[in-house]
């Protein structure tokens, strides 16, 4: 990404050495321009640093409509911003619907042993209980690997 600078202000970004042509159609440009060539004409390179940690159900991300500068760079710059208690529920009711069509797969995955020609044995019986019972987990709906039932051998 690139944007064109123009005394120290973004004047337009996403920028583009298409557009830098358009914008200088009597002016003949190599194929690779190096970062030094393009700053003579305004032109810089927008870092998009990596995105920081945030707890992804309180908070949401926004990335900087326009590069700043900043430590020496041109850099679009992330934003955590505090979820609203609406957007929150929401969120949760997503993350319930996910572990409940999680345990209903694997419920579906043992009907097999529930059929009328095949015994269920006390551990599957046990096991199918435990998805059943899964969303009285304490950690529910935030389940971990760990939080599952473990199927029987």
């Amino acid at each position: 990404m690139m944007a064109k600078i123009q005394d120290g202000t973004v004047v337009q970004y996403p920028y583009s050495i298409s557009r830098l042509r358009q914008d200088n159609p009597q002016t003949s440009f190599p194929n690779k321009m190096p970062e030094s060539a393009l700053a003579e004409w305004g032109v810089v390179i927008v870092d998009q640093p990596d995105a920081p940690a945030y707890d992804g159900r309180t908070q949401r991300l926004s990335l900087s409509d326009a590069p700043s500068f900043v430590a020496n760079s041109w850099t679009l710059v992330w934003e955590i911003v505090e979820k609203t208690s609406e957007e929150v529920s929401y969120y949760d009711k997503l993350v319930g619907d996910n572990a409940r069509s999680k345990r209903d797969t694997l419920i579906a995955g043992t009907d097999w042993m529930a059929l009328s020609d095949n015994t269920l044995t006390a551990e599957w019986a046990t096991h199918r209980q435990a998805l059943r019972d899964i969303t009285d987990h304490a950690n529910f709906p935030y389940l971990g690997d760990d939080d599952w039932p473990v199927e029987p051998a």
